[in-house]
């Protein structure tokens, strides 16, 4: 068996091979480009029994991860910090995209049993959330770089500004700032004028973030056996079946590992603790997160389970996480029993 790390970039791909051991077998350069993919697929049929890794699926490495599944390859999902965790172990701390590409693959050899597999992108409801849900990560960091840059600009021109506008959370005080008006001198009338433009673009983030959360919930209802665990609504259910509806997990012991779920113990000096699993997806553990602290704050099967687990003597955030191996479980039961039987199809006129 040999494996196949693959250093995606924008322009250029970099793939190297090594054997079970560790052991360099060759290497491949190309652009990134479908000629190229194809090029790189016949150098690698060399290999008949051959698994890649490919670290950024769904950024610069996708279309090659797509076109390599389709002609039934077996692909692994790489993440990043999986790599640099890889040039750390080198005895050597040389970086280049050679190097790069060995290091995933060694990622591969050393984790293949706890990532997931690139499956296909159809035209399901799954795929379609995994990409609203992308655009919305993207664009609710838009929104909070944008309101960072706008409560400076009015600290400049009113250190009280917050007695007249006391939450930039709101659309209604957003549009109130789009007609600011300066007074004074020339300075505090062009800062004025920034204020305004600022607050302007603001609010389309923000009209476009609740957009595309609309959008999300409305599939997410597609998926209501999700629903039935507590802290889950359309919304997260939306965002879970875009992670589970496009990637595939052998185990609910190997989703749990992605969604870092399940951390890796750090413990010494007779101290316990975990650190995060640096190939686990922090989306997905983040969404663990907020049901697990919903979870804590009603009263049901949560809250007893954390209060029980604090009775043991474990501390808050070890509770919480033992929480969320406990949701995961669930929701992963949940998804193969009444979910991934039947996937949900979006017609182009019925999505959103």
């Amino acid at each position: 068996m040999v494996t196949i790390g693959v250093d995606a970039h924008k322009r250029v791909h970099v793939a190297a091979a090594m054997d079970e051991v560790g052991k360099a077998q060759g290497e491949w350069e190309g652009a990134n480009g479908p000629a190229f993919w194809q090029e790189l697929l016949d150098w690698a049929s060399r290999w008949e029994e051959r698994v890649w890794g490919i670290e950024g699926t769904g950024n610069y490495g996708k279309g090659l991860a797509q076109h390599l599944v389709a002609r039934g390859e077996t692909v692994l999902e790489v993440n990043p910090r999986l790599t640099a965790a890889e040039r750390r172990r080198a005895r050597k701390r040389d970086k280049n995209d050679r190097l790069d590409a060995r290091a995933v693959a060694m990622a591969v050899l050393r984790d293949a049993g706890e990532l997931p597999l690139v499956v296909a992108e159809g035209n399901d409801a799954a795929a379609v959330l995994r990409e609203l849900s992308r655009q919305r990560r993207r664009v609710t960091s838009q929104v909070a770089r944008m309101r960072n840059q706008l409560h400076e600009q009015l600290f400049h021109l009113d250190p009280d500004y917050k007695e007249s506008f006391p939450d930039l959370t709101r659309l209604r005080t957003v549009r109130e700032l789009e007609g600011y008006e300066g007074e004074g001198s020339l300075l505090e009338r062009v800062r004025a004028e920034g204020v305004r433009h600022t607050a302007r673009a603001l609010r389309l983030e923000m009209e476009r973030a609740a957009d595309l959360t609309r959008q999300i919930e409305e599939l997410g209802r597609s998926y209501a056996a999700l629903m039935e665990v507590e802290g889950v609504g359309a919304f997260r259910a939306g965002q879970l079946a875009g992670f589970l509806g496009t990637h595939t997990f052998g185990t609910e012991a190997q989703f749990a590992a992605y969604a870092a779920t399940a951390p890796l113990e750090a413990s010494s000096a007779g101290q316990s603790r975990h650190r995060f699993n640096p190939g686990a997806s922090r989306q997905l553990n983040s969404i663990f997160y907020m049901i697990a602290l919903t979870q804590s704050r009603l009263r049901g099967e949560g809250r007893a389970y954390i209060e029980r687990r604090m009775g043991q003597g474990k501390s808050w955030l070890e509770a919480v996480r033992a929480l969320k191996r406990f949701i995961a479980r669930r929701i992963w039961n949940l998804w193969r029993r009444h979910c991934a039987q039947v996937p949900v199809t979006v017609s182009p006129a019925a999505a959103p």
